[in-house]
């Protein structure tokens, strides 16, 4: 049976297991159970009545966070000509078609891949590396695109991939806990909005069937969600 360290226990007494929070105690309740010496990231799954397995039921789709995911994200830009300069420009730590053999040679230091579409002939030969990790770019995500500055601002900016995983969660992060409570709040509603639009014509039943927040190294905080969207007003002045 696993075991948990001092830091966990210690953060699980701020909490009650059974209880179903409102989103404005689970904000404040996941910073406070954030102890742990630095800044953890703070998480969301929600559980959706959805079956993965089917392709008209896979959620997907990407998320600008209003105050950003409170991480440095390195971008690769793979482009070339007068893109690859307006990649750099706009803040690609990496721009080049060069990147594609490096890649092939085992090269992953990035966290998003932007392309422009004439690259994609290229980039195919690497599904097999960069799809399993989350990394192939996609004209559904935006990271294909003629205007490859613009998909890198975003990105800078606080853009997110989610998708449905094969227990039917979404699983994403909506920022650190060192951010406010209204900070993370708007945040979490940005994610509960997108993930409401993207409901797909094919679902049945009960659509969001759970909503967790957690601390990277600490318990979950269970959200009451019928009551989704009781959140930044109230929770904005806790710091």
């Amino acid at each position: 049976m696993r075991t948990h360290g001092k830091r966990y226990r210690a953060a699980a007494t701020v909490i009650e297991h059974l209880k179903l929070y409102s989103p404005r105690e689970a904000v404040e309740k996941v910073k406070a159970a954030a102890t742990a010496k630095f800044d953890e990231s703070v998480d969301i799954a929600v559980r959706l009545g959805v079956d993965p397995k089917h392709a008209d039921q896979i959620v997907r789709g990407t998320v600008s966070l209003p105050h950003g995911t409170g991480k440095a994200v390195r971008v690769l830009a793979i482009t070339s000509g007068d893109k690859a300069k307006e990649a750099e420009a706009a803040g690609a730590d990496f721009v080049g078609v060069d990147y594609i053999q490096k890649i092939k040679d085992g090269w992953l230091d990035c966290d998003v891949i932007v392309a422009t579409p004439d690259v994609m002939g290229q980039l195919g030969a690497l599904g097999k590396i960069l799809g399993p990790r989350g990394l192939m770019p996609n004209p559904k995500s935006g990271t294909v695109t003629p205007d490859v500055a613009r998909a890198v601002r975003v990105v800078k900016a606080g853009k997110i991939e989610y998708r449905t995983d094969r227990p039917a969660n979404v699983p994403t992060v909506i920022g650190k806990s060192s951010f406010s409570a209204g900070d993370l709040a708007d945040n979490y509603l940005a994610v509960v909005d997108e993930v409401l639009r993207a409901k797909p014509a094919a679902a049945k039943g009960k659509y969001i069937k759970s909503i967790t927040l957690a601390p990277s190294m600490g318990p979950g905080i269970r959200v009451d969600v019928t009551r989704l969207k009781e959140t930044a007003a109230a929770a904005a002045p806790t710091a």
